[in-house]
């Protein structure tokens, strides 16, 4: 049975979302656990606002969740199966 052309765009949405390179950095970076931005920018090299607007780009698509602790926010994988 194919695929309604709307599930095919969802499809195509997430992918673009993962075609970025620093948008896998980060989540390889978070492959090991939850990590804040500042942990997220020693891991991947990359500076503090691309850490961010990369990270409100994946939570935007359910790739990744946030949770507030304290005054630092940390972020974890929502979907592990993208690394299967």
């Amino acid at each position: 049975m194919p695929l309604h052309p709307s599930a095919l765009a969802q499809v195509a949405d997430y992918f673009k979302v993962l075609s970025e390179l620093s948008r896998l950095q980060v989540l390889c970076s978070l492959k090991s656990g939850s990590k804040n931005v500042t942990e997220i920018m020693e891991e991947t090299g990359l500076g503090q606002a691309n850490v961010s607007k990369h990270l409100k780009i994946l939570a935007q698509a359910g790739i990744v969740f946030r949770t507030p602790q304290g005054v630092s926010v940390y972020y974890d994988i929502a979907e592990p199966f993208s690394f299967d």
